[in-house]
């Protein structure tokens, strides 16, 4: 009987420290809770100038009957190269579904990444899942690395994950500080963040994305009109109603900006598939994998076209790493592309096919004119 109540006393010492350590961590995370206002203007940098504002270094402005040219690409932060499985794409190779990536894979998948980017050489680039200080991605500074090795863009960054700790699985995520980016060789007049509905209720929240659209106002020369550009990541993970809300969203910003008479082009990793493409190359391999949304793109009215290039996969599955897979058999994906309004004419949106070798996602360009 007294060992038994001992054992007991020391079952409640140590449930009640477990308890008081999860009270303390909740709060800790609850007091520095991101919490973004639903606008915010950021501030557009020259990576000629790097860390400087960009007002002393703009470059010319397009003016209507010009091409220009927009590249849209998913980095994966740096860690998702064919090397990588992912936790939650199912992906089980403990700790290396956490940890896809040692130090030196990141800084060599942005080495090879900010190369592919010199190289495409577009007008404008809408980056997701740019790392600043992650433990995932090893704290290394991917959004100064790529103002440094694009010094001819000015940019702006946009955080749509920050907090002090993922606490899952195990080993946990850790800290994660991340963003889209968006990178331009003309003039951004004005850049702003704009939240997007969460799904997530407290205390699931607090460690979780807060997704957010980055909106870029590039004047046009010679018109009252502007180019607006968009650069998005929306909802993976959630049970659906997240991505529909998202969406509703982004079609409304979108047709606003369109009926005022401005050049709109959205671009991103939308984690879902356009209705208007067809899939049929790449089957759903097994319930067991991720699976994306559907966009109709009645959606966005006659006034907008939904682009992408199924002629390659814009995304791989992470359950398994991509090195010697059977690639016949690999789940693919096409879930990044372009949103463009009437006033632009498509001449190309290709798919640019790196195989996943630093990241996740393949690169999309879109060459539009703007009539």
């Amino acid at each position: 009987m007294i060992i038994a109540k001992k054992i007991l006393k020391i079952t409640c010492i140590v449930l009640g420290v477990i308890l008081a350590a999860a009270i303390i961590f909740v709060g800790v995370l609850t007091i520095t809770e991101y919490k973004p206002d639903d606008s915010e203007s950021l501030e557009v940098t020259s990576g000629s100038t790097f860390g400087k504002n960009a007002t002393d270094s703009a470059k010319l402005s397009p003016s209507v009957g010009d091409s220009i040219s927009i590249v849209t690409w998913n980095l994966g932060y740096g860690s998702l190269g064919a090397n990588a499985d992912f936790f939650m794409d199912g992906g089980d190779t403990l700790p290396i579904c956490v940890y896809t990536s040692t130090a030196k894979q990141v800084n060599d998948n942005m080495e090879a990444i900010t190369s592919e980017l010199n190289s495409l050489a577009a007008d404008i680039f809408l980056l997701q899942e740019v790392d600043e200080r992650s433990s995932r991605s090893h704290k290394i500074n991917e959004a100064d690395i790529l103002r440094e090795k694009l010094p001819s863009y000015t940019s702006s960054y946009a955080y749509n994950y920050k907090t002090l700790m993922v606490p899952y699985p195990l080993p946990p995520i850790g800290r994660v500080t991340s963003g889209i980016m968006t990178l331009s060789s003309f003039e951004v007049s004005d850049a702003e963040r704009i939240q997007l509905p969460c799904p997530f209720t407290y205390p699931i929240r607090l460690c979780n994305l807060k997704r957010c659209l980055i909106v870029s106002r590039i004047p046009i020369a010679g018109s009252e009109h502007e180019l607006v550009i968009v650069n998005l990541h929306l909802e993976a993970y959630d049970s659906g109603e997240g991505k529909a809300a998202q969406t509703r969203m982004l079609a409304d910003i979108l047709q606003n900006e369109a009926a005022a008479g401005n050049y709109v082009i959205a671009g991103g990793d939308f984690n879902q598939t356009f209705s208007n493409v067809d899939l049929s190359a790449y089957p759903q391999q097994s319930a067991d994998l991720w699976a994306p949304g559907s966009i109709d793109v009645s959606e966005f009215g006659d006034s907008f076209t939904c682009s992408t290039d199924s002629s390659a996969p814009t995304c791989r599955s992470l359950d398994k790493p991509y090195e010697g897979s059977d690639h016949e058999s690999f789940q693919y994906y096409v879930i990044d592309g372009f949103i463009v309004s009437s006033n632009l004419q498509i001449n190309s949106t290709e798919t640019i096919d790196l195989d996943f070798k630093n990241s996740d996602h393949n690169p999309i360009r879109l060459d539009v004119a703007l009539k």
